[in-house]
């Protein structure tokens, strides 16, 4: 057992590496908040201060029972309904992690491949630049590898520990890296050293950290309006934490259905910018006439089209149909304060204190624009404009409902600071929403801020993780050395004296390796540990040894505890009241499970004890009413994890289809890549820098080989509908089954689609379609492909046109 020397000083350290100081007495204080810091264990609300013996009053039950459940119940397997459940959602909420994780990195591939494979549309890359294209485009070994270097994998294990138990040097590294590598430490910071989303310990330290950097940005600030706003790695790392699985979930939830009914009337126009609806009047004139009256010119400024009649007429009845739409959206975020995630709600509150800690002369008002300008420009209006990017809708909402989104965004935005119409001076009209919602929004980013601290039930999971005998990471290579590199590139301002813990790791790893290439970029398992840290091996003990809780209270809780666990593992035992624990114990005692007999002898023989040494009556009355209590909020609590359970469900299904989205969408640009470098001679040596169709080898124009034709492949018109291809059809419902479609590839990048009717020999319909023409059509967010009978959705195409073809 560790010395109280020992124990004292691994104490002082845990708090003073998150920027507490150690309290007397911390210990009992952190047991109290350790029912808060458990997603899973119960909390007991019954007291020991009625009970017999002279126990403390100011000490009750829940606190030290929690702290037993925690600590000497961890291994305990009770098969009911509300074990299975909390099993279910465990796993839920660890893949959801690990698929964040995954859509984070595609995310950022399809990002830098936009721009790239734009690139290649307008033939400006070079083969270089292909050769780096194509190497982006390898996946990744998605196997677990071992890391070569036995020796080094503790000196990074004792790093990586350090890292994720003293946020304060991730803090100050981010703070010191430019835009470039943000995204990448990131990914590390967010999804790996803290990617265990839903666990109280990593979140809270994640949020630890946050405040260390917020801080330091309110320390450096030197105008008040510029606070959060520019796009900084501050900013940047606040956004990347919204997107986590519970914030990810928050929108979905709350969001997902009154964007869907929106965006279901794809015909809804209300544009209320008077230039824009001027020429949409002009242009529907000209149509319909096929001139245009003199007194409607082309090209009038936004003065002249906002004093036309006409177009005053158009948009009066919108701007009331956008404010109630947006007054909708409003009611809808309001009344879901209860389900904003505690991570977010907590950095607002730190963006309050901060505030009036550096402007102690700030409005109300002033202060709740900057906590707006967090939940709603970096969270909530992200989600509203591009719904499709965080999983909200499937597809790209077409044209006027993307408008509306955007024009919802905007008030929501303008109402949370303060409006500016500099810009776009026919916001001005919609001002009503603005005036008539100031003191609703006011008082609702105010509430977001009342949720309490996490630091004592901090140190609790702090203490705990000493107590465990594994802690592992998952991490690949890349972000290992990645973070190593970044962390040495900055070790003068993290850790400058020689005796610095951070300082002596860094020393001790050297140099920071290579980044490998991205097809050998493992996964490795990295144990961490601490070498400064003593292990708690017996954390009763421990918590016996510095806190007056007395062996008596041990055994008081052990036995409640027993007696809850034979009540859920034997079917039926409960359902008289009151209940009668010391037949519990009999019963269980004689049941054929060797488990459960050996609990009911010993449970048994410590209620006898407990008896004796005078702690409960002989009837023990106090035990059984908190017995009871306990069952009562079990049971409580199985309906609360199994709802959680049917939303995390939903929030995963719509993670992986975006996942699948997004490994279309990289399938689609391998296609053209190779379609490109196949045509420009991808295989030739690297100091050619011939441009994207000069076909050459060795400076020569190269033979063309022969080609083999692929296909034909058939696709039936309810295929095609049901998978989504199909978005609109002009084919009559009575003769859609008789119709199918044949794509052939004659060469790598064309594709020839002929219409076909049964019964007859040749095509109906044929068109030819370059790959580039669709990545361009996608690059410019047209949605919909005409061919004539049917109008094909261009992300859907091209998926099935990756999948059929480029997979061969």
């Amino acid at each position: 057992m560790a010395s109280p020397s020992n124990t004292n000083t691994r104490k002082s350290v845990l708090l003073a590496s998150y920027g507490y100081p150690s309290q007397p007495g911390m210990v009992r204080a952190v047991a109290a908040a350790a029912a808060a810091s458990s997603s899973d264990g119960p909390s007991s609300p019954g007291g020991l201060s009625g009970r017999k013996g002279s126990i403390s009053t100011t000490r009750s039950s829940h606190r030290y029972s929690q702290l037993y459940s925690m600590a000497a119940e961890q291994d305990v397997e009770v098969e009911d309904d509300l074990a299975r459940a909390q099993k279910r959602l465990r796993e839920l909420k660890t893949k959801i992690s690990s698929q964040s994780k995954k859509n984070f990195v595609l995310e950022r591939d399809v990002r830098y491949l936009d721009s790239r494979i734009a690139l290649l549309i307008q033939n400006r890359m070079a083969i270089a630049e292909q050769r780096e294209v194509a190497e982006h485009l390898e996946e990744a070994d998605q196997s677990d590898g071992l890391f070569p270097d036995d020796r080094k994998l503790q000196s990074y294990g004792n790093l990586f520990f350090l890292l994720q138990t003293e946020p304060r040097h991730i803090a100050t590294l981010c703070r010191l890296v430019s835009l470039t590598e943000i995204d990448t430490l990131l990914q590390t910071v967010m999804f790996t050293l803290y990617g265990n989303q839903y666990e109280s310990r990593e979140e809270h330290l994640l949020l630890t950290m946050f405040q260390s950097v917020l801080s330091a940005q309110f320390e450096t600030a030197t105008e008040f309006g510029s606070l959060l706003r520019a796009n900084t790695p501050v900013s940047r790392m606040m956004t990347t934490y919204t997107r986590r699985g519970p914030g990810q979930s928050y929108l979905k939830t709350v969001l997902s259905e009154r964007i869907n009914s929106l965006i279901e009337h794809k015909e809804l126009n209300l544009e209320v910018n008077p230039l824009k609806v001027y020429e949409q009047m002009i242009n529907q004139i000209e149509e319909n006439t096929g001139s245009l009256p003199p007194h409607l010119p082309r090209g009038v400024p936004p003065e002249t089209a906002a004093a036309n009649p006409d177009v005053q007429a158009i948009i009066a009845p919108r701007l009331s149909m956008v404010m109630e739409i947006a007054n909708s959206f409003l009611d809808t975020i309001l009344e879901s304060i209860e389900q904003v995630p505690y991570g977010i709600r907590w950095i607002c509150k730190q963006i309050r204190s901060l505030t009036k800690r550096k402007y102690p002369d700030a409005t109300d008002f002033s202060i709740c624009s900057l906590i707006g300008g967090f939940f709603f420009l970096r969270f909530i209006n992200p989600a509203i404009v591009t719904p499709q990017a965080y999983m909200l809708v499937d597809g790209l909402p077409s044209k006027h409902p993307r408008r509306t989104l955007t024009l919802i965004a905007k008030l929501l935005q303008n109402l949370a600071n303060k409006p500016s119409y500099a810009k776009e001076a026919y916001m001005m009209t919609l001002n009503p929403f603005v005036e008539n919602n100031k003191a609703r929004i006011n008082k609702f980013l105010n509430d977001l801020c009342e949720v309490g601290d996490f630091y004592e039930s901090l140190e609790m999971d702090q203490y705990m993780a000493l107590s465990k005998k594994e802690i592992n990471l998952h991490i690949t290579l890349n972000e290992l050395f990645n973070t190593h590199q970044l962390l040495a590139q900055h070790r003068d301002t993290l850790a400058p004296a020689e005796k610095h813990h951070l300082r002596m790791c860094l020393n001790e790893l050297g140099p920071a390796p290579v980044q490998v290439p991205r097809k050998e970029n493992k996964t490795i398992v990295l144990p961490l540990f601490s070498r400064w840290e003593t292990p708690i091996q017996d954390l009763t003990s421990s918590f016996l040894q510095e806190t007056n809780i007395t062996q008596a209270d041990i055994m008081y809780m052990e036995t409640k505890s027993i007696l809850v666990q034979l009540i859920r593992s034997i079917p039926g035992i409960a359902d008289k009241r009151p209940l009668d624990l010391m037949k519990i114990a009999e019963t269980a005692a004689t049941t054929k499970d060797a488990i459960l007999v050996r609990k009911g002898i010993k449970v048994k023989e410590m209620l006898i004890e407990l008896v004796a040494m005078n702690v409960v009556d002989d009837q023990f009355t106090f035990m059984t009413e908190e017995v009871t209590e306990e069952l009562r909020h079990l049971g409580n609590l199985r309906e609360k994890v199994n709802e959680e359970a049917a939303s995390l469900e939903s929030v995963y299904k719509t993670i992986g289809d975006h996942n699948n989205y997004l490994r279309s969408q990289l399938d689609s640009y391998k296609a053209y890549l190779q379609n490109v470098r196949m045509q420009s001679g991808g295989g030739s040596s690297p100091g050619q820098g011939s441009g994207v169709g000069v076909v050459t080898v060795g400076g020569k124009e190269a033979k063309k080989g022969k080609q083999q034709v692929l296909g034909p492949f058939k696709f039936t018109h309810h295929q095609l509908e049901k998978d989504g291809v199909i978005a609109e059809s002009n084919v009559p419902e009575n003769r859609r089954s008789n119709i199918f479609f044949n794509i052939t590839s004659p060469i790598p990048g064309t594709f020839i689609i002929a219409l076909h009717y049964k019964g007859r020999d040749k095509a109906i319909l044929e068109m030819d379609l370059k790959l580039d023409d669709l990545l361009e059509k996608q690059q410019d967010q047209v949605q919909l492909l005409d061919l004539e009978y049917v109008h094909f959705n261009v992300n859907k195409v091209l998926a099935l046109l990756t999948k059929t073809f480029i997979k061969r």
